[in-house]
């Protein structure tokens, strides 16, 4: 296990984001963090889903290291957006933190609940949304070693 800035490669984030505007402060604040990273932004949960599971249109798409995850989506809501991530093997190690606008207690629990590796309200201003992306950067990025992608060998 390492940290992603000890890689030689991008970071990859999946935001899963319906608001155009909210999608353009997000990658505009990735682009100003120190660490260089690619977002893949889907506009609702099933897009998210096919690109995780490189479906379609979406067969070359990279595996995200984080997901960033809007609850009040169309069609299917953040939360099962959550639920089938978490519980698919193949996806459950990728840690989501939920991006959303709402502050509604039964939101978040619900959010952690569904295993949500974090959750964070969305922010009004440009600067704000940059504090936060070196946060989650510095995190995320520089400070937790995340797991590999494969299951762990069982101990006998």
């Amino acid at each position: 296990m390492t940290r992603l800035s000890e890689q030689a490669r991008s970071a990859q984030v999946l935001l899963i984001e319906d608001n155009h505007g909210d999608a353009v402060l997000t990658r505009r604040a990735f682009r100003r963090a120190r660490m260089p990273s690619e977002i893949t932004v889907a506009e609702t949960g099933e897009a998210g889903l096919s690109i995780l599971r490189r479906e379609g249109p979406y067969a070359d798409a990279p595996r995200p290291d984080l997901i960033l995850l809007d609850l009040n989506l169309p069609h299917m809501h953040g939360h099962d957006f959550l639920s089938k991530v978490k519980d698919d093997p193949a996806f459950k190690r990728i840690p989501v933190i939920v991006l959303s606008s709402s502050a509604a207690e039964g939101d978040i629990a619900s959010a952690y609940d569904r295993y949500a590796n974090g959750y964070i309200t969305k922010p009004v201003t440009t600067d704000t949304y940059d504090d936060i992306v070196a946060k989650i950067e510095d995190y995320w990025f520089a400070l937790m070693q995340l797991p590999p992608e494969s299951e762990p060998k069982q101990f006998a």
